[in-house]
């Protein structure tokens, strides 16, 4: 079959790929969770969902760097990059392995397309519908759920790093997530994920520390904490960044944090 994936790129498949390398741990979660771990193969070492499979599958790398040969010998079948974890250079060389398809999400529209393209490769499969179906459910009724409790637009700043300390800018996932939650990202006129200095934050309502990939300690929180009176809260990043079926939690996730802090 032919198949383009987000990038436009023409992948060509002979049959259903039954030797899998993922090298974007949200993605190997998903595959995991929708019945294909048995056709894993490769992962990387960031793949840390679920918590045995590191033990149990070839780690081939991490998410910038792999060790092709070890891929290669692998003998997959099939290889899943993201835009953003993994690079240009990494995607040619894979794709002269095994064809590669590279997704680009950067809100839920691009992950219904995403896992509607798999569910086509992998069929006969319907986990991947039923897991569109049950997502544009709790979609809806995390929108209702936003439009009910919110009564003024709050601001936020969403940390990723320190030293230097870089935020979520605009075009990308985190970014729609924020959004989704009914929150203006003060960052949001700058792209990406700039560096951005403590004063920047003076002006928001709420900092949010993510749990990765960096980890937030105390001496930082008192650190912002001298330049900004905002509300300063640790979040699970995997809940604002894993595309995949963690984003079934992510929304009760959501629901919880706004109870609790907003």
């Amino acid at each position: 079959m032919k198949i383009n994936d987000q990038l436009n790129r023409i992948i060509v498949l002979q049959n259903k790929p039954k030797r899998i390398v993922s090298l974007v741990p949200s993605q190997t979660e998903m595959l995991v969770d929708l019945g294909l771990e048995n056709s894993l193969v490769g992962i990387t070492k960031f793949c840390i969902h679920p918590k045995n499979l590191r033990k149990i599958k070839t780690v081939v790398g991490g998410t910038k760097q792999v060790n092709y040969a070890k891929i290669k010998a692998l003998n997959p079948d099939f290889i899943l990059c993201n835009k953003e974890e993994n690079t240009p250079e990494m995607v040619a060389k894979l794709q002269q392995i095994a064809p590669t398809y590279v997704s680009d999400i950067l809100n839920l529209s691009d992950f219904y397309r995403f896992s509607n393209d798999l569910g086509k490769i992998f069929t006969p499969n319907p986990n991947f519908t039923n897991l569109i179906t049950q997502l544009k459910k709790k979609e809806t009724d995390f929108r209702e759920f936003i439009q009910a409790s919110t009564t003024k637009k709050v601001k936020v700043a969403y940390l990723i790093w320190a030293n230097p300390y870089m935020v979520v800018g605009n075009t990308n996932f985190i970014d729609y997530m924020l959004q989704l939650n009914g929150w203006k990202n003060i960052f949001d006129s700058k792209p990406r994920y700039p560096v951005i200095s403590l004063e920047e934050l003076k002006e928001t309502d709420y900092v949010l520390l993510s749990s990765e990939p960096f980890p937030f300690k105390e001496k930082h929180i008192e650190q912002i904490q001298q330049y900004t009176k905002a509300k300063i809260i640790n979040v699970d990043g995997e809940m604002f960044s894993w595309f995949g079926t963690r984003i079934l939690k992510a929304f009760e996730y959501f629901k919880d944090l706004h109870k609790l802090n907003f």
